[in-house]
């Protein structure tokens, strides 16, 4: 995905506005259905967002989507208010939120297609904190996410089906959630950073290279830091088998040491807790959706 955002002054947005433009004069309006038009214009911009939307997704992987109904449990109302989310990361990990409390009152307008802001560690934040000495990114990113298992281990019953393979030759962050997250961090400067993010629901009955292929210019996979933090904050989240599970698209996993990253992490419920553990990218369920976040546009 390209990291370069066109806009309607661009060649390319010149020619898009000029399609509409012609679809357009081909109508012939009067004075009066002009007007009526412009009276509709919420419900105009709503219909050529969700035809941009349909039009801009390649068919790579497209039979690779199921029709799925699962959602989330009933005992999930959604993200907790930001400050509350912020409280509770503090308090499990030890960090300052200061900083973080003060961005809350400029934050900007929640991102279209996120259900709300989720309140995150700093990754060298928990580095300075637990393990000093450690200096590789993606070393520190594996003893942040064997940090957080430990700790929903410590409130609740959870399994981890690659137990002793949270390193860095096995685990890694896919690289435009990489990028997407040293953005937030850049721009937030703060222990705990605040994510505008979706818990599955959004990509549910897709495989996560599909759900990859359909996120939108400012979206990106979670990975399995986050969604174990957001877990955490929400144990109310997964509670049972029959209910939407996240996918972490943001991370990706290799199952033999030789191999290639073909895996991404998910969690689950089952026998009484949390499991986790990896499948394939190519893998479909009803039961899962990637779970995605998103830079402010």
């Amino acid at each position: 995905m390209s990291d370069t955002l066109i806009t309607s002054r661009d060649s390319k947005g010149v020619h898009a506005v000029g399609l509409f433009e012609a679809v357009y004069n081909r109508f012939r309006l009067d004075d009066k259905r002009a007007q009526r038009l412009n009276e509709h214009g919420g419900e105009l911009q709503e219909g050529i967002a969700k035809l941009i939307a349909e039009l801009i997704v390649t068919n790579q992987y497209a039979n690779e989507e199921v029709a799925s109904s699962y959602t989330y449990p009933r005992e999930y109302k959604g993200p907790k208010p930001i400050e509350e989310q912020i409280k509770l990361v503090s308090e499990i990990f030890g960090l300052d939120m200061s900083h973080a409390l003060g961005l809350v009152p400029n934050l900007p307008e929640l991102p279209e297609g996120a259900e709300g802001w989720f309140a995150i560690p700093s990754v060298d934040a928990l580095a300075a904190e637990f393990f000093p000495k450690v200096t590789d990114p993606d070393e520190k990113q594996c003893r942040a996410v064997r940090l957080v298992h430990e700790k929903i281990a410590a409130s609740r019953r959870f399994y981890n089906y690659r137990d002793g393979q949270i390193t860095p030759d096995r685990l890694r962050v896919h690289p435009h959630t990489v990028g997407a997250l040293r953005q937030l961090a850049k721009t937030q400067k703060s222990d705990i950073l605040i994510v505008a993010a979706q818990f599955g629901l959004r990509h549910r009955g897709c495989s996560v290279r599909r759900a990859r292929e359909k996120f939108v210019v400012n979206e990106f996979g979670l990975d399995t830091f986050t969604v174990g933090v957001m877990l955490l904050t929400h144990p109310e989240r997964e509670v049972r088998w029959e209910q939407l599970h996240p996918d972490c698209s943001g991370s990706k996993f290799v199952s033999a040491a030789d191999g290639e990253f073909d895996n991404a992490p998910y969690f689950r419920f089952g026998d009484g807790g949390v499991r986790f553990g990896t499948f394939w990218v190519s893998r479909t369920g009803k039961y899962d959706g990637s779970a995605s976040g998103f830079l402010p546009q």
